[in-house]
């Protein structure tokens, strides 16, 4: 490895977390139009952030919601062009009552930095652009051509971003995505990502009346609108949790013995997750492995649910609306629409009165596999083989990454993942946190395999 980037990433790593603080205690929270101003100044930063590390062509590009920053490098010529892709927006941090901390003033604890967006993914956003600042002032060129493109809206399914990249195809042409919104595994046990699940989204909402009504005068007579949300949604999945939605499995790929043994590789995954959150006992389909269900079968849940009176005290009423939000995990080759499509008619035929029920805001992606044989992916195991000492495997993720398989359907490109986080650290959760040998460590990884990259194909 390069003794010169080395030795500049050592010097300047206190600047660096400096960088990294002031992203942190920008609020960019996606999901709410009160911090849309806090999204954009982040976007901000971020494009400041790259014309310091030496990238040109830096914009901010409106999308219809939340904007992008996009940035290159291109003057080896002949060479490949890799896009590097992260998003600046974050999940709401409440409860506020549970963090130890202000979840926008960053907290340094046993080499831990504690904020909302720590781990996802504010840490890793820097870490592509810091390796580039690194090469290009010790040796004056980086060793391939990249690209920059990072967004605000990942937190809320990347709304706008399938219509950017299909209208800015020839901007963001490239032979190759790295994703830093990811982990690599342990120093101990590296791991490179080589899958995601696909994700879908939606709002059911249920109206019984115009009006609440008095529950002594309306009782036994009108029907009550969280009555009949629950009775819908206790109706898509059984005890054991398998999803009685008809259809619903048709187009789920069988897992192959090869993939069953390379997920067991991790299986000790769900025992530290229960550990680390508390619940009591595995559940879901008994015929899988609680791992096997965590990132290789689809799911159904029910994100949030709410409806008729909910301040102090009693209040009695015959609610006349209800709501719930649910989400999807998808896996190959399942597709969101026609996943949308099995949910309305389920629902439909699970409306036993006349009640009106609707489904908004309904939004998805696909899944998303990275070949076994592509050559980046080797090179990528090799560089993380040599920073910890330790053999890489590969790792499914049971989260969604949206953008990849747009990446793959938009631009034809491979995506990969290089990032520092880990499954541990509380991402959406209060009291997140990133650890600052991973922000260390992976600043090398980027600087090596873009290096690594660069002399495969020169």
């Amino acid at each position: 490895m390069s003794e010169q980037w080395q030795t500049y990433l050592a010097e300047h790593q206190e600047r660096f977390l400096q960088d990294y603080f002031e992203l942190l205690r920008i609020p960019s929270i996606s999901a709410d139009p009160a911090y849309a101003k806090d999204v954009r100044a982040a976007a901000e930063w971020v494009g400041k952030r790259l014309e310091h590390a030496g990238i040109e062509h830096v914009e901010t590009l409106e999308t219809g919601g939340h904007p992008v920053i996009y940035g290159d490098w291109l003057h080896a010529d002949g060479l490949p062009t890799v896009l590097i892709y992260g998003h600046f927006d974050v999940q709401p941090a409440e409860p506020l009552e549970l963090w130890d901390s202000d979840p926008f003033e960053p907290v340094i604890k046993d080499e831990k930095v504690y904020a909302r967006a720590a781990s996802d993914m504010k840490g890793n956003l820097l870490l592509p652009i810091i390796a580039s600042e690194a090469l290009l002032n010790t040796d004056g060129a980086l060793p391939l051509n990249i690209k920059f493109l990072f967004e605000g809206e990942e937190e809320i399914g990347s709304r706008s971003l399938g219509n950017f990249i299909s209208t800015h195809k020839d901007l963001l042409a490239c032979d190759l995505v790295v994703s830093a919104d990811s982990g690599a595994g342990t120093e101990e046990d590296p791991s490179v990502g080589t899958g995601v699940r696909g994700v879908f989204s939606m709002q059911l909402n249920v109206k019984t009346a115009d009006m609440d009504m008095h529950s002594g005068m309306g009782g036994g007579i009108a029907p009550n609108a969280i009555h009949e949300l629950v009775r819908i949604l206790d109706s898509m999945r059984d005890e054991e949790g398998r999803i009685l939605v008809d259809g619903f499995y048709d187009q789920v790929r069988v897992l192959t013995e090869n993939e069953k043994k390379q997920i067991a590789d991790f299986d000790s995954f769900p025992e530290g997750l229960r550990e680390s959150t508390g619940f009591k006992e595995f559940f879901g389909e008994p015929e899988y492995t609680p791992m096997e269900r965590g990132v290789a079968r689809p799911t159904l849940e029910i994100n949030g649910i709410w409806g008729g009176y909910q301040g102090a005290g009693g209040k009695t009423v015959i609610p006349c609306e209800a709501h719930a939000k649910l989400t999807v995990r998808l896996v190959p080759d399942q597709k969101p629409e026609r996943i949308q499509e099995l949910l309305e008619d389920h629902i439909q035929r699970h409306t036993l009165r006349s009640v009106d029920v609707t489904v908004e805001d309904a939004h998805g992606t696909t899944p998303y596999r990275v070949p076994d044989d592509n050559p980046a992916l080797k090179i990528l195991e090799k560089v993380l083989s040599d920073i910890t000492g330790h053999p890489v495997k590969r790792q499914w993720s049971g989260g969604s990454v949206p953008v990849t398989s747009l990446f793959k359907s938009e631009l034809g490109a491979e995506s990969l993942s290089l990032g520092g986080s880990q499954d541990d650290e509380r991402a959406h959760a209060p009291n997140e946190f990133y650890r600052l040998s991973s922000f260390k460590r992976i600043q090398k990884a980027y600087c090596l395999f873009l290096q690594e990259l660069g002399h495969f194909y020169a």
